[in-house]
């Protein structure tokens, strides 16, 4: 049986599917109609594997379609978290040959970086620099275990956190020398 040749079932759920997937669609990251096709498609496939004496739409048409739309918005969530770019995977692999050129620049560059750094965190004031090196170790501990080893409330480590970045951040920005203007001074 074809779908088109009824047509009070494509008015009855024609402006419903178009609501429902309006909603859906920004929450799925797709396009609204996309999501109206495919309800659609999951519609002439739900009639065509069924039996012979089948009804000749589901017996709660509204409820049927509400669901079918939360389904294929749950698949589009799912399918795009799997999904990679071609072109993405290229740039990463264009990427490590270009770190495996310059491995050893790379390597200086990174141990010279982390050197200011750790310079800069222990040249911060008060429990800062025990703060710092707790978050920057290897170690990746949690910010229980981080209280717990400072001697100091879970709940007053952000504050403490929150503070310290900016104190060196302030730090860093007075001794990275502002940019010139490359070949433009006078």
């Amino acid at each position: 049986m074809d779908l088109l040749k009824e047509p009070d079932l494509l008015g009855e759920l024609g402006p419903l599917l178009s609501a429902e997937a309006a909603a859906e669609a920004p929450g799925a990251g797709v396009d609204a109609a996309d999501l109206e096709q495919a309800v659609w498609v999951r519609l002439l496939e739900r009639r065509r594997h069924a039996p012979d004496p089948a009804p000749a739409h589901p017996e709660e048409p509204a409820r049927w379609l509400r669901r079918a739309v939360r389904a294929e918005a749950r698949l589009a969530r799912r399918r795009a978290r799997r999904e990679v770019a071609y072109d993405a995977r290229r740039h990463v692999a264009d990427d490590r040959r270009a770190h495996s050129a310059t491995a050893p620049e790379a390597a200086l560059l990174h141990g010279e970086s982390n050197r200011a750094l750790r310079s800069a965190v222990a040249r911060l004031p008060g429990r800062c620099p025990e703060l710092m090196g707790a978050l920057l170790s290897p170690r990746d501990l949690t910010y229980r275990e981080i209280a717990g080893e400072l001697g100091i409330s879970q709940g007053s480590l952000g504050p403490v956190r929150s503070r310290c970045l900016g104190c060196l951040r302030r730090m860093l920005a007075a001794e990275v020398a502002a940019p010139g203007l490359w070949g433009k001074e006078r």
